[in-house]
């Protein structure tokens, strides 16, 4: 499709106007005559064609060179890159009860370094405990953290390297009132962040290891209600239970993970699969963690042709030739057909 490179010049375009009547408004020079009467049987009309033609063809010329100036240019339909585009929001729990090292990736593992690292994988591609992940390359994929308290990490983005970087330099959360799980407002914020993909297709992973327990959230939805609203839009969610071996935790400021809320957690997490049409699974070790993270990746795999091209053709120098033909042929018809004598 044709556009401009540089579509700011064209706000030059409206000094062509004003241009075009001071043109106008130019007088010609006079002859002192003592009578005009033999004037009388010459041709009339040719003055006429002579100021306006002119005027309105230099105008034309100054449009045309406006038009070179922001770089007119279409694409070679030839080098249409076919790629796989979707965007991805993730959802991270980082409540005080991620730091739990009940996972075994070479050793103990805190539960949100073990997410880290099989994220990683699933972005960038890799190879672990006979799992395969080729990467979400042509992917927008956007971070959102959560406790007590969502926040955006990073937008969506395809620069997964930096990406990554923000996820790593995440930490679970020890502060008193900083540390339990806020499950709704992390679905809300991180369905606002999806609306920057515009049309492309949306999912959402939610991963957490414990129950909702603010109450009553900020946004004043519960889970369920903020699953209802992904529904709506035809967000997908995918949640992952990550809630270790199930031990004994202590959040700062939030009372026991008992098997009671672990139950009720595990729940919540299915209920907002279910809202949206997704699917939910549970992560109890490295091995299924990884295993989820593949199923995850084999799904939401979906061929869209996108309009980016390697190659554009150039009409900026067409432009300024057609100028520069314009304001020759001015001067051309000025001097032979449109001369006046003054």
């Amino acid at each position: 499709m044709f556009h401009f490179a540089n579509p700011q010049y064209l706000l030059l375009a409206l000094a062509v106007p004003p241009l075009v009547w001071w043109w106008l408004r130019q007088r010609g020079g006079a002859l002192r005559y003592p009578a005009t009467r033999p004037l009388n049987r010459l041709p009339g009309g040719r003055g006429k064609w002579a100021r306006y033609g002119g005027a309105g063809l230099r105008g034309l010329a100054l449009l045309l060179l406006v038009a070179a100036l922001a770089g007119p240019r279409w694409p070679d339909r030839r080098t249409r890159l076919d790629t796989e585009g979707i965007a991805i929001q993730m959802v991270v729990d980082v409540s005080g009860s991620m730091a739990e090292p009940d996972f075994d990736w070479d050793g103990p593992t805190p539960r949100l370094e073990a997410v880290k690292r099989a994220f990683r994988l699933f972005v960038a591609g890799g190879d672990a405990e006979g799992n395969h992940f080729e990467g979400r390359g042509n992917d927008l994929i956007g971070l959102v953290t959560f406790g007590t308290r969502p926040e955006s990490a990073c937008p969506l983005t395809l620069s997964h390297s930096v990406l990554l970087k923000m996820l790593d330099e995440e930490r679970p959360r020890s502060l008193p009132g900083e540390s339990q799980t806020n499950i709704s407002d992390a679905l809300v914020l991180g369905l606002h962040r999806l609306h920057a993909a515009g049309p492309r297709r949306k999912v959402l992973v939610l991963l957490s290891d414990g129950e909702h327990n603010v109450n009553p959230p900020p946004s004043g939805m519960t889970p369920r209600q903020a699953a209802q609203v992904a529904g709506n839009l035809g967000v997908r969610v995918y949640c992952i239970d990550a809630g270790g071996d199930g031990s004994t935790i202590q959040e700062a400021g939030a009372r026991a993970d008992t098997l009671a809320n672990r139950v009720e957690g595990a729940r919540t997490l299915q209920e907002v699969a279910h809202i949206t049409g997704g699917r939910c699974f549970s992560a109890r070790d490295t091995k299924s963690l990884l295993s989820v993270w593949r199923e995850i990746d084999a799904l939401e795999r979906s061929d869209i042709v996108s309009f980016q091209y390697r190659r554009h053709y150039q009409g900026f120098a067409w432009f300024a030739l057609a100028a520069l033909v314009v304001w020759l042929l001015v001067g051309a018809l000025e001097q032979t057909f449109w001369q006046r004598v003054p």
